[in-house]
C-alpha cells in the first residue's frame, strides 16, 4: 500500500517535532542586535526548542522574552576562551542565574587541561556547577574537543562528570573546529548515565544532527535550528 499524503506529513510532522526539543536555538555573534534577540525567543517558543542561547548580555531580556513559555533561557560562562579567573566565572554564573537563566554553558580552562593540572579544572568546573545547581540551573562544560589531544578528551569528560556537570559539550563553535561524530561516540563512553552529551559546532542540517543524535548527543548546539525543522517539514 502506498503512503499517503497525510502520512508524510505526520511523519515529518512527528519528526521535527521530536527533534526540536533537543536544540540549543542559538545566536551569539557579536553584532547581534534586540531585535535578532527578541525573533530568536519568538522562535524558540514556536517551535519549543530546548533554549534560547544568547550571550550574557540579553539574557534579561530573553528571560522577559519567553516568560511563561516554558522554553528556558541559556548563557556562556567563560566564554569563548575558558581562560577567565575561575572567580570571574562563579561572578559570571551568580548573575546569569539571578537574571533567570537555566543553561549555564562554560568553557573549561583549556589551559590547565593540557598543562596537566587536573585540580584545578576540576575547581573551576565546580565552583560554576555549585552555583547553578542551588538555582535549579544546569551546567553545560565546553571542552573545545578541536583543541584537544584523545587522552584530554578522556580526562576532561570525567573531571566535568566528577564537578557533577549536567553535560559535556564539543565546542565554542569559534575555534579552529567543531563538533565531529567521533568525538560526540567518546564522550558518552566517558560520562556514560552522569552527563549527557551537547554536539555543537557546524551542525546546520538534519543530516548533521542525525548523525550527531546516532553518535550519542542529546543536545544540540545551532543557529540553525529554524532551517533544520524546516528541513524535517514544520511551518
Amino acid at each position: 500500500m502506498s503512503t499517503t499524503l497525510h502520512e508524510l506529513h505526520s511523519h515529518a510532522e512527528r519528526s521535527w517535532f521530536e527533534i526540536a526539543p533537543l536544540i540549543d536555538h542559538t545566536l551569539l555573534k557579536p553584532e547581534t542586535t534586540q531585535e535578532q534577540i527578541i525573533q530568536l525567543c519568538e522562535e524558540a517558543a514556536r517551535y519549543r526548542f530546548a533554549c534560547a542561547f544568547v550571550n550574557p548580555t540579553w539574557a534579561a531580556l530573553a528571560v522577559s522574552a519567553l516568560a511563561g513559555t516554558g522554553v528556558h533561557v541559556g548563557a556562556p560562562v567563560g566564554f569563548p576562551l575558558g581562560a577567565t579567573l575561575a572567580t570571574s566565572k562563579r561572578t559570571e554564573a551568580l548573575e546569569l542565574v539571578r537574571l533567570g537563566v537555566h543553561d549555564l554553558d562554560m568553557v573549561m580552562n583549556i589551559g590547565a587541561l593540557k598543562s596537566g593540572d587536573r585540580n584545578t579544572v576540576l575547581r573551576d568546573i565546580e565552583g560554576v556547577t555549585e552555583i547553578a545547581h542551588d538555582a535549579g540551573a544546569i551546567v553545560k562544560v565546553i571542552l573545545e574537543t578541536c583543541l584537544l589531544t584523545i587522552d584530554e578528551k578522556i580526562v576532561a569528560c570525567e573531571l566535568a562528570a566528577l564537578a557533577r556537570a549536567d553535560f559535556v559539550k564539543t565546542s565554542t563553535g569559534l575555534s579552529t573546529a567543531g563538533a565531529t561524530t567521533d568525538d560526540v561516540a567518546l564522550m558518552p563512553g566517558v560520562v556514560g548515565s552522569r552527563a549527557g552529551v551537547k554536539a555543537s559546532g557546524g551542525i546546520r542540517t538534519v543530516a548533521n544532527v542525525l548523525a550527531m543524535i546516532d553518535a550519542g548527543a542529546n543536545r544540540i548546539g545551532t543557529s540553525s535550528g529554524v532551517q533544520i525543522v524546516a528541513e524535517l517539514g514544520a511551518r
